[in-house]
């Protein structure tokens, strides 16, 4: 201590991680966007310029911002006007319009080319680095596109504002705006996953049948992002269970009846709106076949599938980075803690982890691009369920253990870890939670005969790379095969499909150090139930160092 009695000189601290490029500073990333996106340049070129501005400094105090102040809901203006208007930060509208900016809500249908869909994933595993939240409305007007091209007449009245770039968040007629967000209320308090147990109904207002004018009466549980311009959702007509296109306003410019009754207080994604809404005589377009609106909305679902594991992905690199700059930087019992073994062990099992779920990411993303392909379009279809499943049910056990990295640094509010904690499990609920996507993967299976076939060929694509990989998958290619009750069992089946596939993709593409030490604890038994298992003669150091992120 100084003569003046001085006690607060800080030493032993790691500096701030930001002002770095969040695409560049990821090599798994940067391999794996040039990778499924055959060498698109332009995909490179996109996810590198949102990286260099997700990852300034002023970005990420936008994050904090954003959730230090959630949206308030406004029923009614002074007069006693019913408005249902949500009122969020500044931070969160300036999130909004950088991520629009960039595209992250309609790249692939904006620019319908090679490897666009690997460049979006890879944009929106950056945003939810930074703000998780805003991810949600973006995710929902990107996935909204191929639900209302079931109604030719109604994609042409809004794809064109679906495909601007300009946030606007005024709550006014859509024809005032160049570009709108799409929301989605499918579920309802009495059945939750099970919307064919809706009770909101929809009375035709004139002639019935797909593109057709009703009205609706019922009230949703969750409605996200009521912010929105418009939302799909789900009601019962006469025929059953049919999806509608709901706008905030009619097309005489008036308010359609759209109640918010409450906002949820949520444990993490706060910066964004989740809702409580009732139809009272609202008023709402058939989207596809009457009585078949659960395959009309399915288009949506799986593309925001999609996005649970791209969001979840970026949540757990964040996590890893905070983790491995920290090690870098801190020393403990007279070393740093990077160099200490045990420590070596834990950061490189995360980082297995992060790899894993990127590359899987990414070659998801790609199926996408190449939808045209029935095998690819049977992949996607499988395997989105299947990587869904795993990665959203990861992400949080890592968050954690990257947490406990830093110890009582990573606990505060100061860190972004507790924020990403928080985060980490909506993406395993939302869309599906576990049980539910499990089923999914097993309704795949019987009703879609390319599935399995498409999962099974991904899966030996490295025959032979890898003697642990090719005994898992011919285990899991004879269990897949054998009759019996697969429905108690789902949980393990999927799981085991998902640590195939991103063995199979690490094998082919990544590092052999990385690729060795996730079949090792992966596949070969030889890792413990916890994070930081790995077992011994790992390459720790060049997971580490690979994981480890490098300003340029």
């Amino acid at each position: 201590m100084s003569a003046s009695g001085e006690t607060h000189e800080v030493f032993n601290q790691a500096p701030p991680l930001e002002d770095l490029n969040l695409f560049a500073s990821d090599a798994a990333l940067v391999e794996g966007v040039e990778r499924e996106s055959g060498g698109a340049r332009f995909a490179s070129q996109r996810v590198r310029a949102f990286g260099e501005r997700a990852g300034a400094a002023e970005t990420q105090a936008l994050g904090f911002a954003a959730n230090e102040s959630p949206p308030r809901l406004r029923t009614h203006d002074r007069f006693g006007h019913r408005v249902d208007e949500v009122e969020f930060h500044p931070a969160w509208h300036a999130v909004m319009r950088l991520a629009m900016a960039h595209e992250v809500h309609n790249l692939p249908w904006r620019e319908p080319r090679a490897g666009a869909h690997v460049a979006r994933s890879a944009l929106l595993s950056l945003l939810a680095q930074v703000e998780a939240g805003a991810c949600c409305p973006l995710t929902m007007t990107f996935a909204c596109v191929p639900a209302l091209r079931h109604q030719k007449e109604v994609a042409d009245e809004w794809e064109e504002r679906l495909l601007g770039t300009e946030y606007d968040p005024r709550l006014v007629p859509p024809q005032r705006k160049s570009a709108v967000l799409v929301g989605m209320a499918m579920t309802e308090k009495q059945g939750g996953s099970d919307v064919r147990a809706n009770t909101t109904r929809a009375r035709p207002l004139g002639a019935e049948g797909p593109g057709h004018e009703y009205e609706l009466s019922g009230h949703k549980w969750f409605c996200s992002a009521p912010m929105s311009d418009a939302f799909l959702t789900l009601a019962q007509t006469d025929t059953g269970l049919s999806c509608f296109l709901v706008p905030r306003f009619l097309p005489d410019g008036s308010r359609n009846p759209f109640r918010i009754q409450r906002l949820k207080d949520k444990l993490g994604n706060r910066s964004n709106a989740s809702s409580e809404v009732e139809y009272r005589g609202t008023w709402g377009r058939l989207l596809g076949e009457d009585g078949r609106g659960v395959r009309t909305i399915i288009e949506m679902v799986h593309h925001t599938r999609l996005d649970c594991v791209s969001g979840s992905t970026g949540l757990m690199r964040q996590a890893v980075a905070q983790a491995t700059w920290h090690a870098a930087h801190r020393s403990a019992f007279g070393r740093r803690l990077a160099d200490q073994p045990l420590m070596k062990n834990v950061l490189a099992d995360l980082a297995l982890e992060t790899e894993a779920a990127t590359a899987l990411m990414l070659r998801l993303a790609r199926a996408y691009d190449e939808g045209g392909d029935e095998a690819q379009r049977a992949f996607a279809r499988i395997a989105t369920a299947v990587g869904k499943y795993w990665v959203c049910k990861r992400a949080p056990h890592l968050i954690y253990e990257a947490m406990e990295c830093l110890g009582g640094n990573g606990y505060v509010e100061e860190c972004v870890l507790p924020r990403l904690y928080r985060e980490a499990p909506v993406n395993a609920i939302w869309e599906g939670s576990g049980n539910v996507i499990c089923l999914d993967v097993l309704r795949a299976m019987v009703r879609e005969p390319d599935a399995v076939p498409a999962l099974l060929d991904e899966l030996r694509a490295c025959r032979g790379g890898d003697a642990r990989l090719d005994a898992w998958v011919s285990a899991l290619e004879a269990d897949l095969g054998a009759p019996g009750e697969v429905e108690p069992v789902a949980r393990s089946l999927v799981e085991r499909m998902a640590l195939g596939l991103q063995a199979s993709l690490l094998v082919r593409h990544a590092p052999a150090a990385v690729a060795d030490a996730f079949c090792a604890s992966r596949l070969g038994g030889s890792a413990g139930r916890v994070f930081g298992t790995l077992p011994a003669g790992t390459d720790f150091d060049a997971i580490v160092a690979r994981a480890t992120p490098r300003p340029d």
